[in-house]
């Protein structure tokens, strides 16, 4: 039952191959953890089962949020069992989500993001560097400045397909969570470093049949999330900035902060990130009450009294 929930968020809802593969993962544990524990296939567990499973996770040291994420996987798949008539009822609705803590996301400075480009940019200028160095310049460069611009989710930029840069417009469409497009706009800035990295791709004839905007070194698919959050440590690295502070998603909420700070609304940063419900993007509220704050004392007549 697994293997068709897993079909029918696929098929049904356009879960990506991160989410089935996170939700198998998931599901599975919980098989293996009910079944030793008393013997029941996970599609005939009882509510017990499924607390004592959660109670095995916090002993082994899993964040309430880690959990809560479990929970979720399970609930779902206890309703497609009940959508199907294969239950009769839901064994995870008695049991109470582990209370996560709301933690505000890592920012960088907008400082520290213009260090990246400068850096970024200098590489991928610089002349001495072997052919090799200079196009994983080029290609770190086009990533940052496009990231830093768009505050796509890091699996939806390395994804991209490579007929985005064909046309010079201000914006292209992009397929994010559950197959839903969206508009993302591009800077002048990054439709440049885009058409650097396009000109470096193309001078590798296997580019022609390459459907991906960032190809892997094979050509085959395209560049691996890791591979970009590696070659984005290191950068951050020779700017001085510490790799634990520093990845795509972090540049994500960098986008998404600043663009708070400097006076858009909130339901516009909503639909820029791809966010479905606004209680998503209510993580940045506390940008907006330091922006208020600082427009009431440095605005309001008697603030200086």
């Amino acid at each position: 039952m697994i293997d068709a929930f897993l079909e029918m968020m696929s098929a049904e809802r356009g879960a990506s191959e991160n989410t089935l593969a996170s939700y198998r993962l998931d599901l599975e544990d919980a098989e293996a953890f009910v079944r030793k524990a008393s013997a029941r296939k996970l599609s005939d567990a009882i509510s017990t089962d499924i607390s004592a499973w959660l109670q095995s996770l916090d002993a082994a040291g899993f964040a309430a949020s880690s959990q809560a994420r479990k929970l979720s996987a399970l609930r779902q798949y206890f309703q497609f069992l009940y959508a199907e008539n294969i239950r009769g009822d839901d064994p995870t609705g008695v049991i109470s989500s582990p209370k996560k803590a709301r933690s505000l996301p890592k920012v960088l400075s907008e400082e520290e993001v213009g260090q990246l480009l400068e850096r970024a940019e200098a590489e991928a200028r610089d002349g001495e560097a072997s052919a090799r160095v200079r196009m994983v310049a080029i290609r770190t460069r086009a990533l940052l400045e496009l990231l830093y611009a768009t505050g796509l989710r890091v699996s939806e930029l390395v994804s991209l397909p490579v007929s985005v840069a064909w046309r010079d417009d201000p914006f292209f469409m992009v397929k994010g969570k559950g197959s839903k497009e969206r508009m993302v706009p591009v800077t002048d800035t990054a439709r440049r470093a885009l058409g650097e990295h396009l000109a470096a791709r193309n001078t590798d004839p296997r580019a022609d049949d390459c459907a991906w905007l960032f190809p892997a070194e094979n050509y085959s698919t395209h560049i691996a999330r890791q591979v970009f959050a590696r070659d984005l440590k290191a950068l951050g690295a020779r700017c001085g900035i510490s790799a634990a502070k520093l990845s795509p998603h972090v540049l994500r909420h960098a986008f998404a902060s600043h663009l708070l700070q400097n006076g858009a609304d909130l339901r516009v940063v909503q639909q820029l990130l791809g966010h479905a419900d606004i209680s998503t993007t209510q993580i940045y509220t506390h940008v907006l009450e330091e922006r208020l704050h600082r427009l009431v004392t440095e605005h309001h007549p008697l603030a200086g009294a």
